[in-house]
């Protein structure tokens, strides 16, 4: 049995709308036209659908039958239709994103927190784990996007970097509060909480305070710890914008330092496999959150 959907689209209209011209309107076709669609429709199905009395058509209980299963069908077609609408919209689909914890302890997780409030992902997936662990997740498959401190180019996956220059942190009431800008020659002297060089973070760090004399009170891999330590007035540290707009809020002073240290956050992604929307627009909310986070630091200098 061969059924042509213009012959399903005739019958279940003749049903809704118990009228031939009105089907025939809607499908903007002729009355003979929609009569022939109902002739072959009731051929292809082998049961009498209508009764014919004069100029109208009587659905048979086999009629009324049929339209109830036509109309989840029809239910289902419209499901699809929506469905696909929604993911032309990004609305629905599934987010895997894993993070070094400078990002993943705030902010990725309140980006996505925004990103998903009015969208139905069914997948949604969350990690904060070392750069190198980043790499791996991606590379393998486990996480479509990460974000992550690495060096450029590695086959298999794509780096963009993103806009993060360090800035500097310090305790509320630092003499250093005062000052616009911090640079190498201002820490002279200071406490300093450093990031450890197991990172290319705090390799650049040290390298940038070089022959600065100071005295490092504290060593920690983690920027997180770091900035919970200027909180507690242990000294000051140089850190990446994410930690210290998360930390802001809770008594730290920020201020940015130069000559600019870019930290090497990387967007990291798939050279093998295409991106899907969610996953690109989702890509392109941290870019732009990560360079207004940097324009709002560089206008702390002309204040």
């Amino acid at each position: 049995m061969q059924i042509n959907p213009r012959q399903v689209e005739a019958f279940r209209l003749v049903m809704l709308r118990g009228s031939v011209t009105i089907a025939a309107k809607e499908l903007q076709i002729s009355q003979p036209a929609v009569s022939r669609l109902l002739r072959d429709f009731e051929y292809r199905v082998g049961i009498p659908l209508f009764d014919r009395r004069g100029n109208q058509l009587v659905p048979t209980p086999e009629a009324t039958l049929l339209h109830a299963e036509v109309e989840r069908s029809f239910t289902g077609l419209r499901d699809i239709a929506r469905y696909a609408q929604e993911i032309k919209k990004h609305r629905v689909g599934s987010l895997r994103v894993a993070a070094l914890p400078a990002m993943a302890m705030g902010f990725i997780p309140h980006l996505v927190g925004k990103f998903i409030r009015d969208r139905e992902l069914r997948n949604v997936y969350v990690h904060g784990m070392p750069s190198n662990l980043v790499l791996e997740a991606v590379a393998s498959g486990q996480t479509e996007v990460g974000f992550a401190a690495a060096p450029y180019g590695r086959p298999g996956l794509k780096t963009e970097p993103l806009r993060a220059r360090a800035v500097a942190v310090l305790p509320q009431g630092h003499r250093l509060a005062a000052k616009k800008v911090i640079g190498p020659h201002d820490i002279a002297g200071e406490r300093v909480i450093e990031l450890d060089d197991g990172s290319i973070f705090g390799t650049q760090t040290k390298a940038a305070l070089a022959g600065v004399p100071r005295q490092v009170v504290v060593s920690t891999p983690l920027a997180g710890i770091a900035c919970s330590l200027v909180i507690s007035g242990a000294g000051l540290a140089i850190v990446d914008p994410f930690s210290a707009n998360d930390f802001e809020e809770r008594g730290i002073v920020v201020r940015p330092f130069r000559p600019a240290i870019d930290t090497r956050i990387m967007t990291i992604t798939s050279s093998l496999a295409k991106l899907s929307q969610i996953a690109e627009e989702f890509i392109a909310r941290v870019r732009d959150q990560a360079a207004e986070l940097d324009r709002r630091y560089e206008k702390a200098t002309a204040r």
